[in-house]
């Protein structure tokens, strides 16, 4: 092989190696995910700070446990970096599900999902529930001051 020939081998495998690191760090999770969303003009409480590193890395937590599809399934076969949707583009009705007034019927489970605000918090604290039930603990926050703290 000629001096030519492995002069552009080379340059094509640098190459390579840049759009590969390119490409792998346009899809790396942030350590911690703001929980904020367009949706909300205004928040009552803080918004929460979510540490994907400490969920994934010391609790083990499998991507299907926040992630799942249309029919509630977890998504367990998501990778790090995956493309996922935000929790909105379906649980699309901004806040919390309105309370029933006297007389009128209540809204089914698969209602109230429809609402971002109530399908988030039902998926953190059943998770958090079933974490301290499991370990015997209150390591995991279920008071919504634990989550959202005070502004400043």
């Amino acid at each position: 092989m000629s001096k030519k020939h492995l002069l552009i081998i080379a340059v094509v495998g640098i190459a390579s190696m840049f759009l590969a690191t390119a490409i792998y760090a346009g899809k790396t999770v942030p350590d911690c995910v703001k929980m904020e969303n367009e949706a909300y003009t205004e928040h009552k409480k803080s918004v929460v700070m979510f540490s994907h590193k400490m969920h994934v890395e010391e609790y083990k937590a499998g991507c299907g446990e926040c992630h799942h599809d249309a029919e509630g399934k977890p998504l367990n076969e998501l990778k790090m970096g995956d493309e996922v949707q935000n929790c909105i583009a379906c649980h699309s009705k901004a806040g919390r599900p309105p309370k029933a007034k006297k007389g009128e019927p209540t809204l089914s489970t698969k209602e109230k999902m429809t609402y971002h605000a109530y399908a988030i918090h039902v998926n953190c604290k059943d998770c958090h529930k079933k974490a301290n039930k499991a370990s015997g603990t209150k390591a995991a926050p279920t008071s919504c001051a634990k989550c959202h703290p005070k502004k400043k």
